[in-house]
Protein backbone atom coordinates (compact mmCIF):
# COMPACT_ATOMS: atom_id res chain seq x y z
CA UNK A 1 0.00 0.00 0.00
CA UNK A 2 1.18 3.77 -0.58
CA UNK A 3 -0.22 6.89 -0.06
CA UNK A 4 0.62 10.35 -1.95
CA UNK A 5 -0.13 13.58 -0.22
CA UNK A 6 -0.13 16.79 -3.24
CA UNK A 7 -0.67 19.67 -1.26
CA UNK A 8 -0.29 23.25 -2.77
CA UNK A 9 -2.30 26.44 -3.32
CA UNK A 10 -5.38 27.39 -5.91
CA UNK A 11 -4.57 26.63 -9.73
CA UNK A 12 -1.49 24.71 -8.87
CA UNK A 13 -2.40 21.85 -10.54
CA UNK A 14 -3.12 19.37 -7.87
CA UNK A 15 -6.17 17.91 -9.08
CA UNK A 16 -4.54 17.41 -12.76
CA UNK A 17 -1.34 16.22 -11.30
CA UNK A 18 -3.10 14.03 -8.18
CA UNK A 19 -5.71 12.55 -10.67
CA UNK A 20 -2.49 11.71 -13.38
CA UNK A 21 -0.30 9.36 -11.29
CA UNK A 22 -3.35 7.85 -9.35
CA UNK A 23 -4.41 6.58 -12.97
CA UNK A 24 -0.64 5.80 -13.66
CA UNK A 25 0.05 3.86 -10.55
CA UNK A 26 -3.28 2.23 -10.84
CA UNK A 27 -4.59 3.65 -7.13
CA UNK A 28 -7.65 5.94 -6.19
CA UNK A 29 -7.13 9.32 -6.51
CA UNK A 30 -9.29 11.48 -3.65
CA UNK A 31 -10.13 15.27 -4.13
CA UNK A 32 -10.32 16.75 -0.40
CA UNK A 33 -10.96 20.11 -1.48
CA UNK A 34 -14.06 18.86 -3.10
CA UNK A 35 -15.29 17.67 0.11
CA UNK A 36 -15.14 21.44 1.43
CA UNK A 37 -16.66 22.88 -1.72
CA UNK A 38 -19.52 20.91 -1.25
CA UNK A 39 -19.76 21.81 2.44
CA UNK A 40 -19.48 25.39 1.34
CA UNK A 41 -22.16 25.24 -1.62
CA UNK A 42 -24.88 23.57 1.11
CA UNK A 43 -23.66 26.85 3.35
CA UNK A 44 -24.79 28.93 -0.24
CA UNK A 45 -27.57 27.06 -1.07
CA UNK A 46 -28.78 27.52 2.45
CA UNK A 47 -28.03 31.34 2.39
CA UNK A 48 -25.37 30.95 4.97
CA UNK A 49 -22.12 33.16 5.94
CA UNK A 50 -19.67 30.94 5.71
CA UNK A 51 -17.39 33.23 7.78
CA UNK A 52 -20.21 32.47 10.61
CA UNK A 53 -19.63 29.24 12.80
CA UNK A 54 -22.54 29.01 14.78
CA UNK A 55 -24.37 29.07 11.32
CA UNK A 56 -22.43 26.25 9.00
CA UNK A 57 -22.16 24.20 12.09
CA UNK A 58 -26.48 24.05 11.89
CA UNK A 59 -26.43 22.63 8.64
CA UNK A 60 -23.75 19.81 9.24
CA UNK A 61 -26.69 17.38 10.67
CA UNK A 62 -28.46 17.87 7.40
CA UNK A 63 -25.23 16.55 5.21
CA UNK A 64 -24.20 13.29 3.67
CA UNK A 65 -22.03 12.90 1.47
CA UNK A 66 -20.58 10.70 -0.47
CA UNK A 67 -17.59 9.61 -3.34
CA UNK A 68 -18.46 7.53 -6.14
CA UNK A 69 -15.91 6.61 -8.72
CA UNK A 70 -17.24 6.43 -12.08
CA UNK A 71 -14.04 5.48 -14.99
CA UNK A 72 -11.67 6.84 -12.44
CA UNK A 73 -12.75 10.22 -11.92
CA UNK A 74 -14.37 11.47 -8.40
CA UNK A 75 -18.01 12.52 -8.06
CA UNK A 76 -19.23 13.96 -4.98
CA UNK A 77 -22.84 12.97 -3.74
CA UNK A 78 -24.88 15.95 -1.40
CA UNK A 79 -27.86 14.36 0.26
CA UNK A 80 -28.26 12.56 -3.05
CA UNK A 81 -27.62 15.00 -5.52
CA UNK A 82 -24.64 14.43 -8.21
CA UNK A 83 -23.09 18.00 -7.97
CA UNK A 84 -20.73 17.78 -10.52
CA UNK A 85 -19.24 21.45 -11.40
CA UNK A 86 -21.24 23.61 -8.62
CA UNK A 87 -18.93 23.13 -6.63
CA UNK A 88 -15.88 24.65 -9.10
CA UNK A 89 -17.80 27.70 -9.40
CA UNK A 90 -15.33 30.55 -8.36
CA UNK A 91 -17.36 31.83 -5.27
CA UNK A 92 -17.33 27.75 -3.95
CA UNK A 93 -13.71 28.58 -3.83
CA UNK A 94 -13.96 31.80 -1.29
CA UNK A 95 -16.50 29.36 0.76
CA UNK A 96 -14.66 26.51 0.67
CA UNK A 97 -11.95 28.42 2.03
CA UNK A 98 -14.44 29.89 5.02
CA UNK A 99 -15.86 27.31 6.02
CA UNK A 100 -12.62 24.97 6.39
CA UNK A 101 -11.51 27.42 8.90
CA UNK A 102 -14.51 26.12 11.13
CA UNK A 103 -12.93 23.65 13.73
CA UNK A 104 -16.48 21.89 13.30
CA UNK A 105 -16.51 21.63 9.61
CA UNK A 106 -13.00 19.91 9.61
CA UNK A 107 -13.69 17.36 12.29
CA UNK A 108 -16.86 16.36 10.42
CA UNK A 109 -14.75 15.40 7.55
CA UNK A 110 -11.59 14.23 8.95
CA UNK A 111 -12.43 10.18 9.58
CA UNK A 112 -14.14 10.39 6.32
CA UNK A 113 -10.28 11.42 4.70
CA UNK A 114 -8.18 9.50 6.88
CA UNK A 115 -10.28 5.90 6.61
CA UNK A 116 -9.93 6.46 2.68
CA UNK A 117 -6.20 6.88 3.65
CA UNK A 118 -6.11 3.58 6.07
CA UNK A 119 -8.59 1.30 3.99
CA UNK A 120 -6.29 2.58 0.20
CA UNK A 121 -3.20 3.11 -1.59
CA UNK A 122 -4.66 6.95 -2.61
CA UNK A 123 -3.38 9.55 -4.09
CA UNK A 124 -4.80 12.88 -1.97
CA UNK A 125 -4.68 15.98 -2.88
CA UNK A 126 -5.76 19.18 -0.65
CA UNK A 127 -3.73 21.90 1.56
CA UNK A 128 -3.49 20.20 4.61
CA UNK A 129 -2.66 16.70 3.16
CA UNK A 130 0.46 16.00 4.22
CA UNK A 131 0.58 17.65 7.34
CA UNK A 132 -2.93 16.63 9.33
CA UNK A 133 -4.78 13.83 7.49
CA UNK A 134 -1.91 11.17 6.49
CA UNK A 135 0.97 13.28 8.06
CA UNK A 136 2.50 9.56 7.71
CA UNK A 137 2.10 9.72 3.82
CA UNK A 138 5.17 7.96 2.01
CA UNK A 139 5.59 10.69 -0.34
CA UNK A 140 4.65 14.29 0.50
CA UNK A 141 4.82 17.08 -2.54
CA UNK A 142 3.65 20.94 -2.23
CA UNK A 143 2.93 22.05 -5.63
CA UNK A 144 3.43 25.31 -6.61
CA UNK A 145 3.54 27.55 -9.41
CA UNK A 146 3.74 31.82 -10.19
CA UNK A 147 0.48 33.20 -9.37
CA UNK A 148 0.25 34.10 -12.89
CA UNK A 149 0.12 30.58 -14.46
CA UNK A 150 -2.24 29.51 -11.49
CA UNK A 151 -4.75 32.24 -12.53
CA UNK A 152 -4.23 31.15 -16.43
CA UNK A 153 -4.83 27.54 -15.74
CA UNK A 154 -7.84 28.20 -13.61
CA UNK A 155 -9.28 30.98 -16.06
CA UNK A 156 -9.20 28.41 -18.88
CA UNK A 157 -10.35 25.64 -17.02
CA UNK A 158 -13.56 27.72 -15.93
CA UNK A 159 -14.05 29.57 -19.44
CA UNK A 160 -13.74 25.69 -20.77
CA UNK A 161 -16.62 24.64 -18.91
CA UNK A 162 -18.53 27.87 -20.40
CA UNK A 163 -18.17 29.94 -17.30
CA UNK A 164 -17.52 33.48 -18.28
CA UNK A 165 -15.25 35.34 -16.34
CA UNK A 166 -12.22 37.39 -17.05
CA UNK A 167 -8.34 36.78 -15.48
CA UNK A 168 -8.23 39.49 -13.23
CA UNK A 169 -10.86 38.08 -11.69
CA UNK A 170 -9.74 34.55 -10.64
CA UNK A 171 -6.29 36.15 -9.92
CA UNK A 172 -7.76 38.61 -7.36
CA UNK A 173 -9.99 35.75 -6.02
CA UNK A 174 -7.11 33.31 -5.77
CA UNK A 175 -4.37 35.77 -3.59
CA UNK A 176 -7.53 36.92 -1.40
CA UNK A 177 -7.67 32.71 -0.73
CA UNK A 178 -4.24 32.17 -0.60
CA UNK A 179 -4.35 34.50 2.32
CA UNK A 180 -7.15 33.46 3.64
CA UNK A 181 -5.67 29.91 3.53
CA UNK A 182 -2.50 30.38 4.75
CA UNK A 183 -3.06 32.64 7.76
CA UNK A 184 -6.61 30.13 8.92
CA UNK A 185 -5.53 28.85 12.91
CA UNK A 186 -6.57 26.35 12.43
CA UNK A 187 -4.36 23.50 9.37
CA UNK A 188 -3.20 26.36 7.44
CA UNK A 189 -1.73 25.47 3.46
CA UNK A 190 1.58 25.38 4.61
CA UNK A 191 4.34 22.23 3.46
CA UNK A 192 4.86 19.56 6.04
CA UNK A 193 8.35 19.50 7.21
CA UNK A 194 9.57 16.49 4.94
CA UNK A 195 7.59 17.85 1.70
CA UNK A 196 9.26 18.15 -1.77
CA UNK A 197 8.82 21.40 -3.23
CA UNK A 198 7.83 21.10 -6.64
CA UNK A 199 7.04 24.18 -8.56
CA UNK A 200 5.63 23.28 -11.78
CA UNK A 201 5.51 26.64 -13.45
CA UNK A 202 6.83 25.70 -16.64
CA UNK A 203 6.02 22.28 -16.85
CA UNK A 204 3.82 20.04 -18.74
CA UNK A 205 1.56 17.79 -17.27
CA UNK A 206 3.01 14.62 -18.36
CA UNK A 207 6.72 16.08 -17.57
CA UNK A 208 5.48 16.93 -13.69
CA UNK A 209 3.90 13.18 -13.31
CA UNK A 210 6.91 11.51 -15.04
CA UNK A 211 8.60 13.07 -12.12
CA UNK A 212 6.61 12.25 -9.03
CA UNK A 213 6.31 8.83 -10.37
CA UNK A 214 10.11 8.59 -10.27
CA UNK A 215 9.59 9.60 -7.05
CA UNK A 216 7.40 7.05 -5.92
CA UNK A 217 9.40 4.56 -7.43
CA UNK A 218 12.85 5.92 -5.32
CA UNK A 219 10.44 5.24 -2.20
CA UNK A 220 9.18 1.68 -3.32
Amino acid sequence: MIRIAIDGPSGSGKSTLAKAVARELGIIYVDTGALYRTVGYFAYANGKDPHNASEVETLLPNISIELKYENGLQRVILNGEDLGDKIRMPQMSMYASAVSSIPAVREFLLEMQKRMARENSVVMDGRDIGTVIIPDADLKIFLTASNETRANRRTLELQSKGICISFEEVLNDMIERDKQDKNRDIAPAIPADDAIIFDNSAMSVEDSVKEIVRLVNERK
